[in-house]
């Protein structure tokens, strides 16, 4: 077992669970087999650490050992400790800057703390769907400078698509060199430090508990999955991934909804 243990590195949405965000009982009989047998799950997300948790007791990852990359990798956690492996968050001293954009720009601006989503902006259509994605309740503040005392692991801002990309690449000059600014969604525009992305995470992890990077399976859909997917010892498109993301997979997986994750288990692991 020793010479083969493997890391299954997940995405959560488009990925782990289908349309209907369920993981069907197939992908979960699966992802229990190979826990059983030794080998490690990780889920690797944008989401916050609270939007995830459901998903990680579903696949008994405490029981296990297993590990949640939250924030596109900006802290990864062990669920069977607690213990927080890895985190790099923001400086406070950019705030200012993100919100002012944002204000000035008419973007929804939110970050996370505990088991809310806060915002200094209105309280839009998107920022409410990912509060509800990850079960947190949303609150806008008076001043959301003074309320965000702390360095954010994660900034998220909300734009209709059309204009998403025109702030995103604007987003990225101003920020550029030490800020990372990525679409993660069309209307989704985040934001982390430089240097946090899930292959940098999945990395961390990886030396951390002694494996190589061949030892690496990672599975994704979305622009921000692309580089786990170029780092992963397989790196794995499901079918439904932005092209991008297909181009630069070693594998090409079924869809989501087809138990694309299933397919990759017998291929790679069993």
């Amino acid at each position: 077992m020793a010479g083969n243990k493997k890391i299954l590195v997940l995405d959560i949405d488009g990925t782990l669970v289908n349309s209907k965000k369920e993981i069907t009982p197939n992908t979960l009989e699966h992802l229990i087999k190979i826990q059983e047998q030794g080998h490690i799950v990780a889920l690797a997300s944008g989401r916050p650490y609270p939007g995830m948790k459901a998903y990680a007791n579903q696949l008994k990852l405490s029981e296990y050992g297993g590990y949640v990359l939250s924030f596109n990798g900006g802290k990864v956690i062990n669920c069977k400790t607690g213990e927080v492996v890895f985190k790099k968050p923001i400086p406070n001293s950019y705030l200012k800057t993100i919100y002012d954009y944002a204000v000035e720009n008419g973007l929804g601006m939110v970050t996370y703390k505990n088991d809310e989503v806060l915002t200094g902006t209105e309280i839009d259509e998107y920022m409410e769907y990912e509060a509800r994605l990850n079960s947190m309740v949303i609150h806008k503040v008076d001043d959301f400078l003074g309320a965000v005392d702390f360095d954010m692991t994660k900034c998220l801002l909300t734009a209709v698509p059309e204009k998403a990309e025109i702030f995103e690449k604007e987003l990225s000059e101003l920020l550029a060199p030490d800020l990372n600014v990525f679409r993660s969604e069309p209307y989704f525009i985040e934001i982390t430090i430089k240097g946090v992305d899930k292959a940098e995470s999945v990395d961390k992890l990886v030396t951390a508990l002694g494996m190589k990077q061949e030892d690496t399976i990672c599975c994704g859909d979305g622009f921000n999955d692309l580089t786990m997917v170029q780092y992963g010892g397989v790196g794995v498109a499901m079918d439904n991934a932005q092209q991008i993301v297909k181009d630069n997979a070693d594998y090409i997986t079924a869809s989501c909804d087809e138990d694309g994750i299933v397919q990759v288990i017998k291929e790679f692991i069993l």
